[in-house]
């Protein structure tokens, strides 16, 4: 029996429209019609020692991002703070303006919904790798 990775929520398809910003291979499965509403939700699921880049989600007023982690174990970091270590029912919330990444633990898949907090002029900057060295002290 093939082992199910994504949670309750499913694993979806590759993520190839954001491949450039992660390292390893991240799947994406888009849970709400942005045609409907403008609050997207996604699942988004990372093989082992899969994680985007740095990246910052600008707004001129509320914005941000909201994770709630679903499924296996990942990592998130602030700039300038430590990692913090995630699990199935920890949640968190970005704030606009904060330059952070998240993925996966060297040894386990890691899935999380994403919620893209509404607010003015929103735009995500892509910044650089997590580097394997900076991943490996981890």
């Amino acid at each position: 029996m093939k082992e199910k990775h994504g949670g309750d929520f499913g694993i979806g398809a590759p993520n190839d429209a954001f491949s450039k910003y992660f390292v390893g291979n991240s799947y994406l499965n888009v849970l709400t019609d942005t045609d409907k509403t403008n609050l997207l939700v996604c699942n988004v699921t990372f093989e082992p020692k899969c994680r985007n880049n740095w990246h910052i989600h600008h707004a001129t007023k509320d914005g941000g991002q909201i994770l709630i982690c679903i499924d296996g174990e990942g990592w998130y970091q602030e700039e300038g703070k430590n990692p913090q270590s995630l699990k199935k029912g920890d949640v968190v919330c970005i704030p606009a303006n904060v330059k952070h990444w998240h993925g996966a633990k060297k040894d386990s898949w890691f899935s999380h919904l994403t919620i893209e907090v509404p607010g003015e002029k929103t735009s995500t900057e892509w910044c650089e790798v997590v580097s394997d060295e900076e991943y490996n002290r981890l």
